[in-house]
């Protein structure tokens, strides 16, 4: 049975490779925490929040994130595919996800706001009404991925290829456009 922490305020504080592992947290708040070196085994996040925290390199092979929001985070290369999917809910605010995996995960809703998200896996990720708030996207991969009513209208730097991605009633701006048009080497002016 794993260990439980309702309600409890953590920072400053670094975590070595399995400090964290067979523990539960209920609506915790960690601020300024460094969990790069962590190996997640068994863990559970409902209802937390990570302030300022870095996640760079973590193996988050085996975590349950449930109703999970990052605000100014470091979560370069972390692989959030192999995450457990039942209840899966993440929000990012002003964090780097830079060549970070969202592979076949369902995250319809997530909203990311003011990221980095450049050379991100998408691929065959359900991005179904995801917001993307002024993030960029540059070289991030949406092949096979469902964009169905995803917000795209005020991020930049993105390529996607309609006949490989499903964006019905997806939002785009008109300068974003030419990210749809980039494989048909159409010039917009």
């Amino acid at each position: 049975m794993p260990e439980y922490f309702l309600d409890i305020e953590y920072r400053n504080l670094t975590y070595n490779s399995e400090e964290i592992n067979f523990k539960e947290y209920e609506c915790c708040t960690f601020t300024n925490c460094n969990f790069s070196s962590c190996n997640f085994i068994a863990v559970t996040f409902i209802d937390c929040i990570f302030n300022d925290c870095i996640f760079t390199g973590a193996q988050i092979n085996h975590v349950a994130l449930r109703t999970v929001f990052f605000n100014h985070c470091e979560l370069r290369e972390v692989n959030f595919a192999m995450c457990d999917k039942l209840i899966f809910e993440v929000h990012f605010k002003d964090c780097n996800l830079d060549f970070s995996k969202f592979y076949t995960l369902k995250i319809k809703g997530t909203s990311f706001s003011n990221c980095s998200i450049v050379a991100v896996d998408f691929m065959s990720t359900d991005l179904t009404e995801v917001v993307f708030d002024n993030c960029d996207l540059y070289r991030s991969e949406f092949a096979k991925a469902i964009a169905n009513k995803a917000n795209f209208k005020t991020s930049y730097n993105y390529i996607i290829d309609p006949t490989k991605t499903k964006i019905k009633k997806a939002v785009f701006s008109l300068e974003g456009i030419k990210g749809l048009l980039y494989k048909h080497e159409i010039k917009v002016q």
